[in-house]
């Protein structure tokens, strides 16, 4: 090999990402030790379809997304278990890993619900080279949370990214991976065994333009001119290719973004045909967007409301519709935006129709610190909103989801998705607390 020489890490920063194996599998697994080794999947909204799998289920060759129907005979064959997805618990549980990553820098961005990037250079003093600080990192997890993870350390994101993959993919690394500490011609050899479609940030459609020009691993696209790559497919390219290099072009992200938008929906456990069920429907999903707004401490201008049929059943008439409600101000209370939601509803409703899915989407959303303020807008009456709201979601973080709910929302929610095998909310509710005999 005679590869072209990676440039030098001038700004001397280490990355470590920390990434949760098989997530969802391992939040269920920490609470039924029983299904340790044993093949599962934790299933989609409705029980539909595979959206988490085990490594043995993956080892079967069963693909994400596969639909539980479709899987029958191959979990009676082989014994897959089968979850239904529950989101309060793995939130939660990504909440307390980060709560143990913390404890060891406070640089860290949170990446996703099971991947966090720490800084870690300026902690190395107390451990005696990165990949024991890794290792430490590791312990720790599994220790406080009963989580195991996998560590990848490297002078960029995108080779901290790297390393974490050769880290889940080789067991000879035991979970813990630093390619800074590799000679490179290791390095470079790992990179040749590797597709060019791991690296962070290179998409299918990416990794076909770049099959084209006999891009296939990693260490030909660490070879490849950035300046050229540039050139034929934009900065971002350029930056991986920097960032392969050793040369860190993408800093932490501590706090996270705003979003710019707001979706709240979710399919029926069945088919709903009334209004009223549909108003319960579209209340719920205003009340979380809501909440969702207050906690990014911002506020919408306008909001979309949307319903539609079942487009699998097509021996079943077809209706789907959306409208947009505007605000005369922009808004976080969730009273103020259910009503808005429900009026759109009223506008697009059609009856006669199975409905599958309804859902709100919130829109043209602004600061709400800086927000242009009315002039005609009560002050008073606009504290004693943000006191209600303010209430409601301490409550409803105390005691749980909605207990504090607008009448709109509903009692019985009888049309709410299924979730026949969802295991209980151990780290979230008194009255679901594990029981040890």
């Amino acid at each position: 090999m005679n590869p072209t020489p990676i440039m030098p890490n001038k700004t001397e920063q280490l990355f470590a990402l920390v990434d949760v194996n098989n997530f969802y599998v391992s939040c269920e697994r920490v609470f039924a030790p029983k299904l340790e080794a044993v093949p599962m999947v934790v299933l989609s909204n409705n029980d539909g379809c595979a959206v988490a799998r085990s490594a043995e289920v993956k080892a079967l060759g069963v693909k994400m997304g596969t639909p539980w129907f479709q899987m029958q005979e191959l979990a009676k064959k082989h014994g897959i278990q089968a979850c239904s997805s529950n989101y309060t618990l793995y939130g939660d549980m990504s909440e307390r890993v980060v709560q143990v990553l913390r404890k060891f820098t406070p640089n860290l961005e949170v990446y996703s619900i099971d991947e966090s990037f720490l800084r870690i250079e300026t902690v190395l003093k107390q451990y005696a080279s990165p990949g024991d600080l890794g290792s430490k990192i590791k312990q720790t997890v599994k220790d406080t949370t009963g989580l195991p993870v996998c560590v990848g350390i490297g002078a960029s994101k995108t080779l901290a990214k790297l390393a974490n993959h050769l880290a889940k993919k080789h067991a000879q690394f035991a979970g813990v991976c630093d390619v800074e500490a590799m000679p490179k011609e290791v390095l470079y050899q790992w990179m040749t065994e590797t597709a060019v479609s791991e690296v962070w940030g290179i998409g299918k459609q990416m990794t076909k333009k770049l099959k084209a020009l006999q891009i296939n691993t990693v260490f030909d696209l660490l070879q490849a001119s950035p300046q050229l790559m540039r050139q034929q497919f934009g900065v971002v390219i350029e930056r991986i290719c920097y960032e392969l290099r050793g040369v860190s072009c993408l800093e932490l992200e501590e706090v996270a973004p705003a979003k710019q938008q707001i979706v709240s929906s979710r399919s029926f456990g069945r088919p709903v045909t009334a209004l009223e069920e549909l108003i319960e429907s579209v209340a719920m999903h205003a009340a979380r967007g809501a909440e969702k707004l207050r906690a990014q401490n911002s506020v919408t201008g306008a909001l979309v409301v949307f319903i539609q049929t079942n487009p699998f059943k097509q021996n079943e008439e077809q209706y789907h519709r959306s409208v947009s409600v505007p605000l005369s101000d922009p808004s976080d209370n969730t009273l103020m935006l259910t009503n808005a939601a429900i009026a759109g509803l009223k506008q697009i409703y059609k009856s006669g129709f199975r409905y599958k899915k309804a859902g709100v989407m919130f829109t043209l959303l602004a600061d709400k610190p800086t927000v242009q303020q009315s002039l005609f807008e009560d002050m008073e009456v606009k504290g004693k909103s943000a006191g209600l709201m303010k209430a409601m979601d301490s409550i409803n973080t105390r005691f749980g989801k909605s207990v504090i709910r607008s009448a709109a929302a509903g009692t019985k929610q009888d049309w709410q998705m299924r979730s026949g095998n969802r295991s209980p909310n151990y780290t979230t509710r008194w009255d679901e607390l594990p029981v040890v005999q």
